[in-house]
């Protein structure tokens, strides 16, 4: 039966977005061309040149793309509204998936999932461009209303879902990411000091903190509790590993009037390749987002062995289990009691990182790709 369906998933975001989103996809994906090489799937990509596209997944999978660029389709799928079908790029589909919050144009009879990863744009509303805060408040509804089912990156997320838009629960499905073999503690002390010397970070003990610069990520009040942290007399510095994002000239001014400079280390965005050797070289991973979908840097640095501090709302305290320091992102005192108490206590941190390997070994992308299959099948025989 298996051999007789065509799947088309919307592969954008994996070529265009390095982390986060993309990640997810590009992730999923590459595990279900492990799970499932019976399926014919159709993998969509906006504004790609072919030329430019990576070998297919496996035999069963293919590509079709079109020169129209996402901002374009986006305007002519959501602002203008014009039935022009996905199908017309991609062939005739028995199901399209959506992994990026909006669905599409579709044939009558095709059946439509999309994914929907946060709903940050509701929740902390002030932490997202308005131009974007606008466009998913007016296409992310349709779409909801519009699926046959509805993919959540975790429950929190599901549970927004269900809070926000009144959606039946049985329509949402959890699935969660999961994390890489590469992310596993590594104790070459060599490799270790050449990550250091690559990136400049010098001698002094680090705190890591992975995400693109924006307030969500609260990377202000990171700096505020890494001045605390001084006065206590815990030399430390923060590394900040993200590429530039929005509205991030409050942690500028923050770094400035506490006088840091020296201190914080903005490194940009890193590669796979560097990101665990990254992990294991500091001494704590600190992520009191402000909301968050899922939340990769606490399972990758749980993974790494490293002691994670995080926030006790949205998706985090679900991924974090009890491997992690869990506080109110929105108090800077919590927060620095938490790290200082990482930095100060060895059996603590002996603790989390026995607590954290065995909590990141929960989150397979091999599950991950079973379950989204296992969905892609019950969807298909409703």
């Amino acid at each position: 039966m298996n051999g007789a369906l065509r799947i088309g998933i919307d592969y954008t975001a994996a070529l265009q977005q390095r982390a986060g989103i993309g990640r997810i996809v590009r992730e999923q994906l590459r595990a279900l061309a492990q799970v499932d090489n019976q399926t014919t799937y159709t993998l969509f990509a906006a504004g790609i040149r072919r030329a430019t596209l990576p070998p297919p997944l496996g035999p069963n999978f293919s590509w079709s793309t079109t020169g129209i660029s996402n901002d374009w389709l986006a305007r002519i799928w959501h602002r203008a509204r014009l039935p022009l079908p996905v199908e017309s790029f991609s062939g005739k589909l028995d199901l399209f998936h959506a992994t990026d919050f909006v669905l599409p144009p579709t044939l009558a009879k095709t059946r439509k999932m999309v994914t929907v990863h946060d709903l940050t744009f509701i929740r902390v509303p002030e932490a997202a461009p308005p131009r974007l805060r606008s466009y998913l408040n007016d296409v992310v509804p349709r779409s909801l209303r519009r699926a046959d089912h509805i993919i959540a990156d975790s429950h929190a997320t599901k549970n927004d879902i269900v809070a926000l838009y009144s959606v039946p629960i049985e329509r949402i499905s959890v699935i969660w990411g999961g994390v890489g073999s590469d992310f596993r503690p590594i104790h070459d002390e060599i490799s270790l000091k050449q990550i250091r010397q690559k990136y400049a970070l010098g001698q002094r003990p680090f705190l890591l903190s992975v995400g693109t610069v924006q307030p969500r990520k609260n990377y202000s009040r990171i700096v505020q509790s890494l001045k605390l942290l001084h006065q206590k007399g815990i030399d430390v510095a923060l590394v900040i590993a993200g590429g530039k994002g929005w509205l991030e000239d409050e942690m500028y001014r923050t770094i400035r009037d506490l006088k840091l400079h020296d201190h914080v280390q903005l490194i940009g965005y890193v590669s796979d390749a560097d990101l665990p050797y990254l992990y294991n070289a500091s001494a704590c991973v600190v992520f009191p987002s402000l909301y968050e979908g899922f939340g990769f840097p606490v399972l990758e640095g749980m993974a790494c062995g490293i002691p994670v501090v995080t926030s006790n709302i949205s998706s985090l305290p679900e991924v974090a289990g009890e491997a992690a320091l869990l506080v109110d992102p929105y108090d800077v005192e919590d927060l620095t009691a938490a790290i200082a108490k990482v930095l100060t206590d060895d059996g603590l941190r002996s603790e989390l990182r026995t607590r954290g390997i065995k909590r990141a070994a929960k989150f397979t992308w091999h599950a991950s790709a079973k379950l989204l299959h296992t969905t892609y099948m019950q969807v298909l025989s409703d």
